[in-house]
This record gives structure tokens, C-alpha cells and sequence, in this order.
């Protein structure tokens, strides 16, 4: 139900941007989040976007990736977008997405729905 797009070679402090497309008609009060897993790693948790009672997108980064990467949703399109700037090679990972109505955005096991996955490789 979810499909990525967008991985890529990049050289470091390159950018990319990650698509996330879901083909539920909910998908726009789903969390959905980014997950990361470099070879001999275990998944990590990125960034999410998560509908909160204010009737806005909280959204939530690990340490890492703050102020460079940042989540968006365009909810016409049932796309959420992880863009990528100033990129490192300690960001090299396949990069995954997630969904689901969850209350913990960073703990993968919440998630439902997942995509296959799209490489990031940043090159040094």
C-alpha cells in the first residue's frame, strides 16, 4: 500500500527528496513516518508526520537529521515527502516509510503499512 521513490547516489552534502505514496483514502490522518537501516544495523527511527488535535502535522526528527532533513505531506496526492539536505555518508541506509494510527511515531513495531524501500547511498 505504500510505494517509495526517489533513493539515489548523491555526493555528500548533496540533497535528495524521498516520495511516499499511499493508496488508502485515509492516509491523511495516518502518522507516517521514515525509518532508516544501514547494513549490520538495526532499523532506526528518521522523521514523522503525525496528525495531532489541533487539527495541524506534528512532526518529529531524531537528532541526526534535524535541520537537515525535513517531512512534508501533500494530502491531494496521498504523498508524504522526506527532504534531504547536506547529506553525509553516515546517512547511507535503504530508507523505508511507514503508516498506521499509531502513538509512539518513533517505535517501528506501531506501524502497520510499510514500503519496499528505496537505497540512499551518499558517496564521500
Amino acid at each position: 500500500q505504500l510505494v517509495e521513490s526517489g533513493g539515489g547516489l548523491v555526493q555528500a552534502g548533496g540533497s535528495l527528496r524521498l516520495s511516499c505514496t499511499g493508496s488508502d483514502q485515509i492516509f491523511s490522518i495516518y502518522t507516517v513516518g521514515w525509518f532508516r537501516q544501514a547494513p549490520g544495523q538495526e532499523r532506526e527511527f528518521v522523521a514523522a508526520s503525525k496528525w495531532s488535535d489541533s487539527n495541524t502535522y506534528n512532526t518529529y526528527y531524531t537528532d541526526p537529521v534535524k535541520g537537515r532533513f525535513t517531512i512534508s505531506r501533500d494530502n491531494a496526492k496521498n504523498t508524504v515527502y522526506l527532504q534531504m539536505n547536506s547529506l553525509n555518508p553516515e546517512d547511507t541506509a535503504v530508507y523505508y516509510c511507514a503508516a498506521g494510527k499509531i502513538l509512539t511515531y518513533y517505535d517501528a513495531a506501531e506501524y502497520g503499512y510499510w514500503g519496499q524501500g528505496t537505497q540512499v547511498t551518499v558517496s564521500s
